[in-house]
């Protein structure tokens, strides 16, 4: 008679859910003052940097998919991208805004491609791998000159996240069986939407999305926080200090992984006046930024809950980018030069930083933003002449 055990994996589970669920309720009655705080900083910080930074983009990305731009561009990228990452062209755009629009843009545009048939579950999953990155608004003026107080730092950060990810785009190419009908430009139906009707639906769906990724920002902020005064982060670093004792690393660092692991605006404002040599803190900067934190991929994964499409080449593509990214810094960090050390570079920086204003930077965003939004409107204006486009419900 086969053996039954008392407690079962499943049960086990849901016994840590539960206790977990429990000592949140209690760290918010019980550091309600912290938690409240926290929520602010959240809300302040969505209003600040993620809404401007990220509204247009999601308005661009779904725009360029509804129009029946994004299919175009794929005609004329099909080579390319099928010989290296064996991605329909029309995942091209996925790409590309993922890498300008930062996270996690180019992820909800790669859903709205395969929502739209325009490549299959496969190339879609696929194209998860590498397409959702950080934008160089993030990793040029936060980590660059914020946090490293260094321009050549901010670039060399921007140019391994790029090299990175198009290396996991190539790891990721051999992921999945190849699919009958996957290959051809027949199977690239290119859907044309009406353009008011693609207006509306695009910003009302990307004020959604916006709103469901400001809600995980919030509550990543206040968890944190939650985590820190219990004592609940304090304890993990010093685990993790002690495995990095040994690779030469100061243990410091471990709780600064361990945020940055969890949200990762907080683990890379945690590397502001740190010590230890320059290319260490660099390669943990691009470990955070590959990875993206579990802030960023609980969003992504909200966008994936009804798509259908597998979690597991995301969460891999993730690992190994910010792996892939650590490696390619330190390596260069090691033997390029940067010409002064942090801290010099640092006092260099203070008084420009000290009368860094957010609004014009702000104003410039937006209008660049802008300028590409209308490039975008006027190709997919000119597409609408041609003969093999249709209106919406038909297909070529």
């Amino acid at each position: 008679m086969e053996k039954k055990w008392p407690f079962s994996l499943h049960r086990i589970y849901r016994v840590l859910i539960y206790a977990s669920i429990c000592l949140f309720a209690y760290g918010l009655v019980r550091y309600s003052r912290q938690t409240a705080e926290s929520a602010c900083q959240g809300l302040e910080l969505c209003a600040s940097v993620l809404i401007p930074s990220l509204f247009p983009f999601f308005v661009l990305s779904s725009l360029a998919v509804s129009t029946g731009l994004a299919g175009y561009i794929g005609r004329a990228l099909e080579k390319p991208m099928r010989l290296l990452f064996r991605v329909p062209g029309a995942c091209a755009p996925a790409f590309a805004l993922g890498l300008v629009g930062g996270y996690p843009v180019g992820a909800k545009t790669a859903i709205a491609l395969y929502e739209q048939k325009l490549c299959t579950k496969t190339e879609a999953e696929r194209l998860l791998s590498f397409c959702n990155n950080s934008g160089p608004a993030f990793i040029l003026g936060i980590a660059g000159a914020s946090v490293f107080a260094s321009t050549r730092a901010g670039i060399l950060l921007y140019v391994c996240h790029i090299l990175a990810s198009i290396l996991v785009g190539l790891v990721f190419r051999f992921y999945g069986r190849r699919q009958p009908g996957s290959q051809g430009r027949g199977r690239l139906a290119v859907r044309c939407q009406s353009f008011g009707p693609a207006l509306a639906e695009s910003v009302r769906s990307s004020a959604a999305s916006i709103v469901n990724i400001c809600a995980f920002v919030v509550f990543f902020t206040v968890a944190i926080r939650l985590l820190n005064v219990m004592g609940v982060l304090p304890a993990a670093a010093s685990l993790l200090g002690a495995l990095l004792s040994p690779l030469g690393l100061d243990p410091a660092y471990a709780q600064r992984i361990i945020s940055g692991i969890l949200e990762l605006t907080t683990g890379i404002w945690s590397l502001t006046g740190a010590g230890g040599p320059l290319s260490a803190r660099l390669a943990i900067a691009a470990f955070m930024l590959g990875w993206a934190g579990l802030s960023v991929h609980c969003q992504v994964l909200s966008f994936l809950h009804e798509s259908g499409l597998s979690v597991a080449p995301y969460i891999g593509g993730k690992v190994l980018h910010g792996l892939l990214s650590a490696a390619l810094t330190w390596f260069a960090a090691a033997f390029l030069p940067f010409g002064l050390p942090a801290s010099a570079g640092l006092s260099l920086h203070v008084a420009g930083l000290t009368t860094l204003r957010f609004g014009p930077a702000l104003a410039c965003s937006f209008l660049a933003c802008t300028a590409i939004w209308l490039a975008f409107l006027f190709l997919a204006w000119l597409a609408r002449g041609k003969k093999h486009c249709q209106k919406e419900g038909k297909t070529v």
